[in-house]
């Protein structure tokens, strides 16, 4: 049995509100759980001690078992301290702007620099 520790939504339309669970990877992301390792309320100040609330014991026995987290959770485990901090992904090519919109940057900067050299020339 593949256990991950991952988030479990409930709340309102539109006001979310996260159990931090340990569950079968089979299961639903709402369904049947082994055990509730905390809470992640996304609707509070970043800096709120409330925001993020885990059972550290239970938290490491399950690490020691082998639960794998999943994205979100490896990130507050991190900032926590009970693992390593993931790497955040670097930019993508998709991310970027197309070839087109590039070369009208380019051009756009090009003329910039033209237009503040012919000012500093004329104050000169």
């Amino acid at each position: 049995m593949a256990l991950k520790i991952r988030l479990a939504r409930g709340g309102a339309k539109k006001r979310p509100f996260y159990r931090i669970v340990v569950a079968d990877s089979r299961s639903p992301r709402d369904g049947r759980f082994i055990e509730r390792l905390g809470t992640y309320d996304p609707m509070l100040p970043k800096d709120s001690p409330e925001r993020i609330r885990l059972k550290e014991d239970r938290v490491k026995h399950w690490l020691g078992v082998g639960a794998q987290p999943s994205d979100r959770v490896a990130r507050f485990f991190g900032e926590a301290g009970f693992i390593a901090a993931p790497k955040r992904r670097e930019q993508t090519k998709q991310q970027l702007p197309k070839k087109k919109a590039q070369e009208r940057m380019a051009a756009r900067e090009e003329a910039a620099k033209a237009a503040a050299e012919e000012a500093s020339e004329a104050a000169a």
